[in-house]
């Protein structure tokens, strides 16, 4: 088993699991895949956000949406449902102050997608409904278009900006020497997972790419594994929703 695990979440959001990964006796590095910014106008966002008792669903798309929403939430409104993809998301709405009870997530946390959260909601409920999507500034459709679909008048709010780093040269020699000394990765985007590939293919060293395919990787979603699988990376372990399933993972490594 090699001693260092490489977590590549947004680097505002990789220290409390970090933590709990050196509690393991495990050495950690940060390299975040994903740059999370804030729209330069939050305005929009904000009278959006000043309308959200008018809804009767909010659905939030990611941890990111939750942070970047909930700088203009005061408080959250009384009967308003929420839903949720997966259990970090959860977590963070109920850190926010929501009730659980009123938080709508899929039913097995092993499948955190957005087709298992439809599977979870009475969609035919929410015919004339009002339902906000929070989300980046791009994303799937698969949630607005089956709300639609439903009868909902959908409204899709983004709340911040994602990108894939640049390679810069620093970025180059850092993700030579670990491919080269082999670690668990802890991968949860797809669109991070492919932004790693794109920047191994950008070094031009064939051997480097086919080094990190061999490289173990963590992942929370079955959507995660199959874009691994995808990529050519062959040592996958799906884990399911949730830090405490990716740190039981991280346990039972041989």
């Amino acid at each position: 088993m090699p001693s260092r695990v490489i977590l590549t979440r947004p680097q505002a959001q990789a220290e409390p699991l970090a933590s709990r990964i050196r509690a393991l006796g495990r050495e950690v590095e940060v390299l975040p895949l994903l740059e999370i910014t804030p729209l330069p106008d939050q305005a929009p966002l904000s009278a959006a956000l000043a309308k959200l008792a008018s809804y009767q669903l909010a659905a939030f798309v990611s941890p990111n949406a939750i942070d970047a929403a909930f700088a203009h939430i005061p408080a959250w409104p009384k009967g308003l449902q929420a839903a949720v993809v997966g259990e970090g998301s959860r977590q963070a709405l109920i850190a926010k102050g929501v009730p659980a009870s009123r938080i709508a997530s899929p039913a097995d946390p092993a499948h955190s997608d957005t087709e298992h959260l439809l599977q979870a909601l009475d969609l035919p409920a929410l015919r004339g409904a009002k339902v906000l999507i929070v989300r980046g500034e791009s994303g799937r459709e698969l949630m607005a278009d089956a709300f639609r679909a439903s009868g909902a008048e959908v409204t899709i709010l983004p709340a911040y900006r994602r990108a894939i780093p640049p390679l810069t040269p620093a970025l180059a020699v850092r993700l030579a020497a670990l491919a080269d000394e082999g670690a668990d990765w802890i991968i949860t985007s797809s669109e991070a997972l492919r932004g790693l590939a794109g920047l191994l293919n950008q070094l031009n060293k064939l051997t480097i790419v086919a080094t990190m395919q061999h490289h173990h990787l963590i992942v929370p979603h079955s959507r995660i594994a199959e874009t691994a699988r995808e990529l050519g990376f062959q040592n996958v372990t799906l884990t399911g929703s949730g830090d405490e399933r990716v740190l039981a993972a991280l346990q039972s490594r041989p």
